[in-house]
């Protein structure tokens, strides 16, 4: 095969190579422990559309000699066929890995905010190793769309063709949505439906990671054996770990899971608004999942290095109370309301009273905290306390004469009074009077309890007494399957839905958007930590909630005085919370155990009079004082006024050749179907049936197979209620996609998905029509237009890669040749495609008089222009084969260090497998060394005034 040359040490991402005698454009390569893998995206016509891999090892894989390219010419109309392919070709090339622009993020189904680009900078920072974040910004701020908005800077430098999103199993469907309305970035969901139609699909021994690129899993899902042997085989570009503060502990599977994962993946996020469980340990494992090196062999963390791998703001922090404004109204001053117990209510507590709390036998050990367990179940509602006594006499063994009398008594007591109107009930139905809540109102409420019992007894005399159904009120708790919990979330986000109070478990603490129809929140009970009250109250108050959230805690006082002190302690912790909020942005810090349990355990002291509740929770003012790990976080999270540099996108990201990406899929699918609007024929043949409403900002398709195999991945209830594979709507404005967005929240077909999508930067549509734009172009040629210039210019990219594969730095250069007879040739460097294209006259309007004759010719200046610029980025990559190779320095110098130090400890087995870690990072650093470069012809732009090829038989 004349052309082409087996060099594979020259491969990388946009280089064409033939492979199996098909032509691929590279889009990313990989150093595995078996050799270079290459990812390919096909371009001759059998392939076109089509992505793959191939191995070194098993493969030949045979690179385009550049200097070779054939010129051809371009009779369309405009040079509609050239600006296409320059278009798709661009739009495949991978941007720098360094490069600080954001160059897709602002442009996606979002308000970006400069705290959260803020986030994407420091994620993309070039001094750090690999693109490694802890984004542990309070609850609220937008962790999920600073997460998108990461990954979407990665998929355009070529780093995201392969991720992995865990998350708790409540919330898959509530990402995957995210990822592709706001991003654009599909994802499989495997969710219980999802993992059965997995294993339908697939061998038991097949890896199902290799047939999806990106998927969405739950953590508990994951961690089974079942998936470790496979996560151990593959490779991903990036995997995010939502609410990651569950990683922590060496001993658990998720802590497993995590150390699996972070070796096998490039990019790793972690998310959680907790992010420190009180146990220095326990943050040092984060931030060795991030960096080997960035905590010592002894355990010790240097602050430096979390500022730079970790971000944290809050509510008020300064960077985020300057620009959230009115899209996150401040939460008004809680409602903390005191309830007189009823007279069944007053004697359940007499009797704990009596014998278990205050007063009847010495107890120790469990005994002594059962008392509390039951005290808590009271608190909670008579089914709690009535289910708590009745399963402790079916369970206890030798239990007291007076002990089963006295919980018979309770378990009589709570049942009797499950139908009476208890004094916390009557205040709930006040509450919702005042909300209100009513079978035609459009209030909505959300009601927090603890027992699954509560839930369950709240719901039915909720529907009971304001005569509402099961679908006006539903219940959450973690007893549902994920697809149950995931639906009932979803239906609760729409303006249309039925549901008019959500009775819920804290199931629904992390994660769990809740704000977009109701601001109002009843805490029923009292968690006995500030982090699960503090998540509770994230589900309402939360970037995107227009209105002040009102939070209300029901509070019950018996007559029995010896119940006063606790009621107090209750209380507090409401006003504690609230104060840690608005000084803090987290609560966990005025604690210092940074545990639900180790929490609870303490109040649980405070209550038995063992502790004073000022000994267990500190001022804010304290904490941030301090001069510990606590202290710094909390100060950390302040934030400053800092601006963001570089934060928007400039002319270096763009071609300037098209004006929206709605200009771009016009032409090509006008240049793809000579008859677009005609509907397709059941033969292959037809249109589209391509319809724009441009008054609307809407476009409309009907998609063919090799589109709909691209979207398949996506929920299939999705697909068919929008029919987006029959006819896919697609809204070509920011401001079109938001509104469709906020309607989906109000249609009747009770779907959140909107019924057009974003045609974002990224959009798969885009991706198909760019590989038929390429699929035009046969191999190893470029096309000759007419431009603005005297002289003839050969227009190339020049790309400098590292070992990894990775593009370093990209030159864009025209190469002018005053005299075609000459060998003289003139190198001009310009900052962006969009800038070249624009000094010789090409862009988004064009006159195209015929054809460029004497194309042969223009094809000997090829090997030329190839010449001169070889020379010229010998000297042009020199400095950025000098960043990079110091970058590479100082993380070999950082990891070599660290070795120093580890040999002078003891070597526990732990550390022996963190030394293994930071060889394999020190490893890692030599792969980002510079080692290649890379030319690709673009095009040959001639005078205005060349001359129009004979047609044949002229």
């Amino acid at each position: 095969m004349s052309g082409e040359t087996s060099t594979p040490d020259n491969i990388a991402p946009g280089s064409l190579v033939v492979v199996r005698d098909e032509e691929w454009l590279v889009t990313q390569v990989s150093q595995t422990r078996d050799g270079l893998l290459v990812d390919v995206q096909g371009l001759s016509e059998l392939v076109a559309g089509t992505s793959a891999q191939f191995s070194q090892d098993l493969d030949r894989i045979e690179v385009f000699d550049p200097s070779l390219t054939k010129v051809v010419a371009d009779s369309s109309p405009g040079y509609r066929r050239a600006r296409l392919w320059l278009e798709a070709t661009l739009r495949k090339t991978p941007l720098p890995i360094d490069d600080p622009t954001l160059a897709v993020a602002d442009d996606m189904l979002l308000d970006p905010l400069d705290y959260q680009r803020k986030a994407v900078h420091k994620a993309l920072d070039p001094s750090i190793l690999r693109p490694r974040i802890l984004l542990a910004d309070a609850v609220g701020l937008g962790k999920t769309l600073e997460i998108g908005m990461i990954l979407s800077e990665l998929v355009r430098r070529g780093r995201g063709e392969r991720i992995l999103i865990v998350t708790p199993r409540h919330v898959l469907e509530q990402m995957q949505q995210e990822m592709w309305t706001r991003f654009a970035l599909p994802f499989v969901r495997l969710d219980s439906v999802g993992i059965q139609q997995v294993r339908r699909r697939l061998p038991a021994t097949r890896n199902p990671f290799s047939v999806y690129r990106r998927a969405i899993i739950s953590i508990d899902t994951l961690k089974s054996d079942r998936y470790l042997a496979h996560l151990r085989k593959h490779r991903w570009d990036a995997v995010v770990i939502d609410e990651s503060h569950n990683i922590t502990g060496s001993t658990t599977q998720n802590n497993r899971l995590a150390n699996v994962l972070a070796p096998q993946t490039d990019a790793l996020i972690l998310a959680s608004a907790t992010p420190h469980n009180g146990r220095k340990e326990s943050f040092a494992e984060l931030m060795r999942l991030l960096e080997p090196t960035s905590v010592d062999p002894d355990g010790e963390i240097d602050p430096a290095d979390i500022e730079r791998l970790v971000v944290r703001r809050h509510r008020n922090s300064a960077e985020v109370a300057s620009v959230v404004g009115a899209d996150w109204a401040e939460r008004e001053e809680p409602r903390n309301i005191l309830v007189d117990a009823s007279p069944d209510e007053d004697a359940m507590a007499q009797e704990l009273a009596d014998h278990w709390l205050y007063g009847g036998p010495p107890r120790t050990g469990g005994e002594a905290l059962f008392g509390w367990t039951l005290g808590k179940a009271f608190l909670s509602s008579p089914a709690a306390l009535a289910e708590t006594a009745r399963a402790r006499m079916k369970r206890a063994e030798h239990m007291s004469l007076a002990d089963h009398e006295s919980l018979t008594r309770l378990a009589d007591l709570a049942e009797q009074s499950l139908d009476q109107r208890t004094g916390k009930y009557a205040a709930l139905l006040e509450e919702f009077d005042r909300i209100g809540i009513s079978v035609g109102s459009p209030s909505r409420v959300v009601v927090f309890a603890e027992r699954v019992a509560t839930l369950h007894w709240l719901r039915d005399r909720i529907m009971r007494d304001r005569r509402m159904t099961d679908q006006q009120v539903r219940v959450l708790h973690g007893g549902l399957s994920d697809v149950e919990q995931q639906e009932i979330v979803d239906s609760f986000k729409q303006e249309g839905s039925p549901i008019r109070v959500l009775v819920t478990g804290d199931v629904a603490s992390e994660g769990v958007n809740l704000h977009r129809q109701c601001h109002e929140l009843i805490h029923f009970d009292i968690p006995w930590s500030l982090i699960r009250i503090e998540q509770r109250n994230g589900r309402i108050d939360r970037y995107g909630q227009q209105f002040p959230p009102l939070i209300t805690t029901l509070l019950l006082q018996p007559r029995d005085d010896r119940f006063s002190g606790d009621v107090r302690v209750l209380r507090s912790l409401m006003e504690k919370e609230y104060e840690a909020h608005r000084a803090l942005g987290d609560t966990a810090s005025i604690m210092g155990k940074y545990d639900v349990a180790a929490e609870e355990k303490q109040i649980l002291d405070v209550l038995r009079g063992r502790k004073q509740l000022e000994q267990v929770i500190a001022e804010p003012d304290e904490v941030i004082d301090g001069d510990d790990l606590e202290a710094f976080l909390a100060r950390l999270g302040q934030g400053d006024d800092e601006q963001t540099p570089t934060a928007r996108r400039t002319a270096a990201t763009g071609s300037g050749l098209y004006d929206a990406p709605v200009d771009y899929l016009r032409e090509a699918v006008a240049e793809v179907y000579p008859r677009p609007d005609e509907a397709p024929l059941t033969s292959g043949g037809g249109g589209i049936g391509w319809v724009e409403h441009r008054a609307e900002q809407i476009v409309e398709l009907t998609p063919p197979a090799d589109l709909r195999s691209r979207l398949a991945v996506l929920p299939q209830s999705y697909l068919r209620e929008r029919e987006v594979t029959t006819r896919l709507k697609l809204a070509t404005s920011v401001a079109k996609g938001q509104a469709l967005m906020a309607a989906a929240l109000q249609d009747e077909q009770e779907s959140s998905w909107p019924a057009a999508h974003y045609l974002g930067p990224l959009h798969p549509v885009l991706d198909w029509v760019s590989d038929r734009a390429l699929a035009r172009l046969g191999r190893g040629e470029v096309y000759a237009v007419r431009g603005s210039g005297d002289a003839t210019s050969v227009l190339v990219l020049g790309t400098l890669t590292n070992r990894a594969g990775q593009t370093v730095s990209s030159a864009w250069l025209q190469v002018e040749f005053p005299d075609p007879d000459s060998p003289l040739a003139l190198v001009t460097p310009h900052g962006s495609a969009a800038g070249m294209l624009d000094a010789v006259g090409v862009g988004a309007t064009m006159s195209n008089p015929g054809a460029v004759a004497d194309v042969d010719a223009l094809s000997g200046l090829i090997p030329a222009a190839m010449r001169r610029v070889e020379q010229h980025l010998a000297q042009t990559f020199t400095a950025a084969e000098r960043q990079a190779a110091q970058h590479v320095e100082e993380w070999v110098t950082r990891a070599t260090a660290w070795e120093r130090e580890a040999e002078a400890l003891i070597q526990r087995n732990d550390l022996r497998l963190r030394r293994i870690g930071v060889a394999d990072q020190e490893s890692l650093a030599q792969q980002r060394r510079p080692d290649r470069t890379q030319l690709r012809p673009l095009l040959v732009v001639v005078p205005a005034g060349h001359a129009v090829a004979r047609q044949e038989g002229e």
